[in-house]
């Protein structure tokens, strides 16, 4: 009996649900079956990673304005409030003083330059805490607000757990901004790697959009061991944290699809900050970029409400010179097949039908999709067909998984396709798009280059 079988049997014939559920759910994570439902469990029983402090699981996120705001978001077994102080960072002269200062925050990956913090430049916020899932964890959350645009900051938890540094986004497109992106990371090896080569491009943020760490909605060890590769490996050479935007995967929420918010167990406890009525929104940085998040059916409905709003969101958006849309499953797979058979709708069929007409009509610049494990980037594309003034699709989330992809042959939408680990470097500089694929040891894979504003669809 091979795993799927296996999975097949424990999920459909009413084995009573145990940790060894779990650890089934694990280790068929890799073969495919996202479609299988997953029954309801009770509190997991398996041992989770060992916290020592908030260090070990402290990453960065935005509620909503990245220029002005930051959200700072960590575990713990204590429902404690932290304060944090917090300040701007100020250039100058190495002095006795910034260098002790700054000194402290070496083991925190933050370097030991020509900065100092005023004492009297310091404030403080505290933190608030809420459940971490099915366990006794508590997320911590403190969202600074009233920051300076385009400015660098230092922050540190309560007295004990070192400094931090980060910076926000600036109001205005400055010459070169860069963002990396991806999907289907895992906890591997490959998703570390991948980690690792994301950090060295120096990016201002990073976006996955679903399937994290693979914890199904029942392995709070996998969702933990996602945030503590994160949140080690994600410092950029200035020592400064790099913020997490995510979008909601079929590995988020147990049954993958059509699921509750309750569903996401492990998933919303950390991101319902942004996604807090839905789990789809949107992020405007200032005059310069939107990204558009969806949710491609594990909790929202690609139809009705959501596409609803996609219109009216991209319609108030068709004129930003960087117009971004982000989701899990997509449009035009390489791997999985895009025609349905019978009552069974092909993969990114719903999409296809209610998305991208809006996505073309309203003049998008570049869609990011995954889930299916391989490098991918199709043609400008508009009603499915290849177009010089259409819209390509990038993608398809191998952040650290890999499945054998179909060739341009047998999908004609297909520009490029490769079994390969990869992640996206977005450089936004002035009109100019490049969207730079790297392996996971940091190798160019492909270039794609946009110039100017896609033209929106009259009619």
């Amino acid at each position: 009996m091979d795993r799927r079988d296996f999975l097949r049997t424990t999920l459909l014939g009413g084995v009573a649900a145990s940790s060894t559920l779990v650890e089934s759910l694990a280790a068929a994570r890799d073969t495919g079956a996202d479609d299988l439902p997953v029954a309801p469990l009770p509190r997991p029983v398996e041992k989770l990673p060992e916290l020592s402090s908030p260090r070990d699981t402290l990453f960065l996120t935005w509620q909503r304005d990245p220029c002005t705001t930051i959200t700072i978001q960590w575990l713990s077994p204590t429902d404690t409030p932290v304060v944090i102080r917090y300040a701007p960072l100020t250039p100058a002269l190495k002095s006795s003083s910034a260098a002790s200062l700054l000194g402290k925050a070496i083991d925190a990956g933050t370097r030991s330059d020509t900065f100092e913090v005023p004492a009297a430049s310091w404030q403080t916020a505290t933190s608030r805490c809420h459940l971490f899932g099915r366990t006794d964890l508590k997320v911590h959350r403190c969202e600074l607000t009233g920051l300076k645009p385009g400015g660098e900051y230092v922050f540190q938890l309560g007295q004990h757990w070192g400094l931090y540094r980060f910076r926000t986004m600036p109001a205005k497109a400055n010459d070169l901004f860069t963002f990396v992106s991806g999907g289907d990371c895992g906890i591997g090896p490959p998703a570390i790697a991948s980690n690792h080569t994301a950090a060295r491009q120096d990016p201002a943020f990073v976006l996955i959009a679903g399937d994290l760490g693979y914890d199904n909605g029942v392995s709070a060890a996998t969702a933990i061991t996602f945030i503590k590769n994160y949140s080690s490996q994600m410092v950029d050479s200035q020592g400064r944290l790099i913020p997490l935007i995510t979008t909601i995967g079929n590995h988020e929420v147990r049954g993958g699809y059509k699921g509750q918010r309750s569903d996401a167990t492990y998933y919303l406890p950390l991101f319902d900050g942004l996604y807090r009525d839905t789990t789809y929104n949107v992020l405007d940085f200032g005059d310069y970029l939107s990204l558009v998040l969806l949710d491609t059916g594990h909790v929202s409905p690609i139809d009705g409400e959501q596409t609803d709003w996609l219109e009216k969101v991209l319609k108030q958006r068709q004129e930003c010179p960087h117009l971004v849309v982000a989701y899990h499953v997509p449009a035009y797979p390489s791997v999985r097949t895009p025609q349905g058979l019978g009552s069974r709708l092909g993969t990114g069929e719903l999409q296809r039908r209610y998305w991208c007409p809006l996505l073309e009509r309203y003049g998008v610049d570049a869609v990011l999709e995954h889930h299916d494990h391989v490098f991918k980037r199709t043609h400008p594309l508009k009603d499915g067909l290849r177009d010089r003034y259409g819209l390509a699709y990038l993608g398809d989330g191998s952040w650290g998984k890999l499945r054998v992809p179909a060739s341009p042959e047998q999908r004609p939408y297909l520009a490029r396709v490769s079994r390969t680990y990869h992640l996206t470097v977005h450089r936004l500089e002035g009109e100019q798009r490049f969207h730079v694929a790297l392996t996971e040891s940091g190798k160019v894979a492909d270039v794609y280059t946009t110039t100017g504003k896609r033209p929106a669809r009259r009619g």
